[in-house]
Formats: structure tokens, sequence, C-alpha cells
């Protein structure tokens, strides 16, 4: 009998603990930011060329097939660890859904659910002061516009920042462990590897973390360590000198100053960023900062300490500061907590009015700045191109490609665009090319029957070519042109793309336009 009750006991505790599991906040808020951002991964707008050419691409070409390799992988300056983890998603996804699309979407879909530690680590800050500011935290954060915008782009600024700020939550519990402390450390560490500028915040967490007992460094070094020799066995498994890549990316950017023949900004642009994306909502943020710093000033620290460090660098881009963003608007959420607790006990109202108006409050200011601005082009940014390439993936007739004068950093990946088809690139930077870019086109023209190029490009392009659909892209338009008849790849073995790429080195688009320079990275 006594059995009997004790295994009805447990089997009662037990649903409870799934029922309090199924409707706790925490979870509700999860499903929210889940469900907003899952759907994005099937979206093909590519909003950076870094999520094709640094990150899927590589991890393509690590499962053995062909893949456009850029100048940073050329010069060594990429760590093959995103590579190798994206790997097994993008494999998967081929498995799926044959021939681009699966291999596209399945990665995008693992760094969209990756995102959600953003919306966890935001609760645990919130759970330290009271629920209510735990709750509108994590609703912040699941809504926020530039965190939805972001989460499913393969990236490693979002992705850095997913392992930072759960790091943050472990290395700021009010009692410390060991264990604890080195998980932190071995998140820091890999979130080094995948952004290693953010080091300065990292370092401004470690040392704030561990100030008072500067014996908690060596849990935290250690995990650290293990961390980095794990990273370090992906390059060591590709032939490359575990973290050459590192040495090798300052050596380029810092000392060649590559990146900032990318574009150079002054050091108040980031300031200018922040009026831009947040418009005249910047203000209500700004005091909303004002009023939570004191809740997190560490993490103000590392927001801080990220943003100066980077308005150092001459090239600057909106993304390279993602994780101050994230921190600034979990911080402006816990503000806003505090308002709305302070208003219903001035008011004598119930808290849950106040959350939801606060919520509401939230949600309208993130939605409008969706719509608003700059967003709706980043929404839409690699729609076209994504169209163009569906055509030419799927086109049966396609036995070769040529892209005539148009920046590769606009394409949607080489699987994406021709599939198993050969590749050919035209551009004006190639010193195989300066005798006359068009006569060699004509020259070239029996290895391809289709060429991407600008319209007005059309009086240069060999003969028997004729236009099939163009689309706007990078404030211009690209066409399609095709020719019947198939293909001798003999005639272009010089302008095989990848060779023409070696050969125009860090000039990598090979028609250089203004409205081209944030679209490779530092």
């Amino acid at each position: 009998m006594t059995d009997t009750i004790a295994a009805a006991s447990r089997v009662g505790v037990s649903r409870l603990t799934l029922s309090a599991l199924r409707f706790h906040p925490l979870v509700m808020v999860l499903l929210l930011a889940a469900a907003i951002r899952v759907p994005l991964a099937f979206w093909p707008n590519v909003i950076h060329a870094d999520e094709i050419f640094q990150w899927l691409d590589p991890a393509w070409r690590l499962l053995g097939h062909d893949g456009i390799v850029s100048w940073e992988w050329r010069y060594g300056i990429r760590s093959w660890f995103l590579p190798s983890l994206l790997a097994g998603p993008v494999a998967l996804g081929d498995w799926i859904a044959p021939g681009g699309s699966g291999a596209f979407v399945a990665p995008r879909l693992a760094v969209a659910l990756a995102s959600l530690s953003i919306v966890a680590s935001a609760w645990f800050f919130g759970a330290r002061i009271s629920r209510t500011h735990a709750i509108v935290a994590a609703f912040v954060a699941a809504i926020w516009f530039e965190f939805v915008s972001f989460a499913p782009h393969t990236l490693s600024e979002p992705l850095a920042t997913a392992v930072i700020l759960p790091a943050a939550v472990l290395l700021t519990r009010p009692s410390q462990s060991p264990r604890f402390l080195a998980c932190g450390g071995a998140l820091l560490a890999l979130a080094f590897v995948l952004r290693f500028q953010y080091a300065p915040a990292i370092a401004v967490l470690a040392l704030g973390a561990c100030w008072r007992r500067w014996r908690d460094l060596v849990p935290l070094i250690a995990g650290g360590v293990i961390a980095l020799a794990i990273t370090g066995t992906a390059d060591a498994a590709q032939g490359e000198v575990p973290f050459a890549w590192l040495i090798a990316n300052v050596q380029q950017n810092l000392l060649y100053g590559h990146a900032a023949e990318l574009g150079v900004s002054p050091p108040t642009a980031y300031l200018a960023n922040f009026w831009t994306m947040w418009s005249a909502a910047l203000v209500l943020i700004a005091f909303a900062i004002g009023q939570g710093w004191r809740r997190a000033p560490l993490l103000l620290a590392m927001a801080v300490t990220d943003i100066a460090f980077h308005s150092l660098i001459g090239h600057k881009e909106y993304r390279f500061i993602f994780l101050s963003v994230a921190i600034l608007i979990i911080i402006a959420a816990l503000g806003s907590a505090d308002w709305i607790i302070r208003w219903a006990v001035a008011r004598r109202v119930a808290t849950s009015r106040a959350l939801l108006a606060a919520m509401g409050g939230w949600t309208l200011m993130s939605a409008t700045l969706a719509a608003t601005g700059l967003m709706p082009d980043i929404w839409t940014r690699g729609i076209n191109e994504a169209q163009l390439s569906a055509q030419l993936h799927d086109d049966p007739a396609l036995c070769g490609l040529a892209v005539y004068d148009i920046p590769f950093v606009v394409l949607p990946g080489r699987e994406r665009l021709v599939g198993r088809s050969p590749l050919y690139g035209f551009y004006p930077a190639d010193p195989g090319a300066t005798r006359d870019l068009a006569a060699m086109a004509r020259n070239g023209a029996p290895a391809f029957n289709r060429i991407l190029a600008r319209r007005d490009a059309a009086k240069d392009l060999p003969a028997g070519f004729t236009l099939r659909d163009c689309k706007d892209i990078s404030d211009a338009d690209a066409c399609i042109f095709a020719r019947a008849g198939g293909c001798d790849a003999a005639a272009a073995t010089l302008f095989g793309f990848n060779d023409v790429l070696e050969r125009v080195g860090i000039n990598f688009s090979g028609v250089p336009r203004p409205t081209d320079e944030n679209r490779s990275t530092n």
C-alpha cells in the first residue's frame, strides 16, 4: 500500500512538474521567440555576403563539394571552427532537400534556434531582480526587431553573442563554483574563436566576474583552454596550424590595411548607427538604459568597451557591435520593468496590467522600427539574387555560366547558383583580362551558354546571347542572357571562377563601387 501511494505521489509530482514547465513564462516566451524566428530561416534573404562566402560555402567545401573561395580563405584569415560546426546542418539539409535549398535552410534553422539563448539569458538576468523583470527582459529579447532579423543568418556576431550572454549569466551568479566558472570560461573561449574582435568585452566580463576572488580565474581559464584546444582541432583537421588564422587576420587587416579598403568611417559612426536604426525611440531607450544599468553594471561595461574598441577600427559595420546592441536592449528592458513596477505601486493597480502595457509598448516600438528606415531593404536584401539564381540552378539546359562584371559578393553561393555546372568569371581587374574583357568573353563563349551580366553590358557580350530576365541587385540590375546549344569547357579554362578570384586577389569584386564596400567584411 505504501509503495502504491509513493508511486502515485511520484506520478502526481511528475505531472505537476510537466504542467508547470508547460506553462512556465520562460517556456512560453521561448516558444514565441521560436515561432517568430523559425519561418525566417526559410526566407531567402542574405543581409551580408559573409554568411555565404565566409561560413556556408566553406562548410559546403568541407563536405567535398565545389564552392567559391573568397580572398579571406585564400589568405588564411578565417578559423575552420564555425564552418565545421555548420557542416553538420548543411549535410543534413542537403540530404533532406538536395540541390542547394536544404543546405541553405538547415544551418539557418540551427542558428535561429541557437539565438534563443539570448532570450533565455535575458530571462535569467531579470529573474535575479523579480519575476516581472524576467518576463519583460525575455519578452523584449524575443520580439526586438534586430534580434529577430539577425537570428537566422549564419554570421559570427550574433552567434558569438548567443554564446557570450549565457557565459555572462554563469559568471555573474551570486555564488560561484569551479564548475560554473569553467563552463563560463569555455563559452567565452568559443565566442573568442567565433568573433575575436569581442576579446575586449570578453576580458571585461572575465575580470569583472573574478575581481573579488582572483583565484576564480583558475577554473575559468582552464575551461577556456580546453575549449580553445577543441576548436584548434578544426584547423588541424584541414592541415592548418591552429590559430594561425588569427595572426594572419591581424596582419592582413591591421598591418596591411585590407579592412580599410572596404570602407572607413569616423569614430562616431556607431552613435550615428543607433540613431539610424532606433530613430526617435533612441531617446526612450537611452532613458531606460539610464534606469536599468544599475541592475547589470558589468553588462554595461562590456557594451561600452565593445563599442569603444570597434570605434577605433576604421572599417565599421553595424553588425560588428551586435553584442553591444543586445546588451543595451536587455538593460533597457530591465529599466522599463523598474518603471512599470513603480507605476503599478504608485497607482495601486495590479502589476499584471502594467506588465501587459509595457509588453504592448515594446511590441509597438519594435514593429514600427522593423517596418521603417533601413529595415525594409534589410528584410528583402538578396531576394532578387536568389530568384535569378533559382532560375539558373533549375535550368535543365544550363551547361556553363559566366558571371560578367558583377561582384561575386552579391551571389547566393555556388551551389545555389549553378549546382554542379561549371562557373566562369570575367572581371576588368583580372590580369588575364586586361587586353579586352569583351574579347576574352567572346573567345570563351563556347564554354558557357548562360551569362549573368548588367543590362548595359549587353552590347559587349558574345554574339548569340539574348536577354531572358532581369532583377534589381546592388543598386543596379543583373540579367540572365542565354544562347542555345551546348558547352565546350576547354574554351575557357583560364576563367574558372576561383582561378579568376585568385588572380584578382584582395580586389574581390572586380568592379569596385561605393555601394559594394560593406558587402564583405573585416
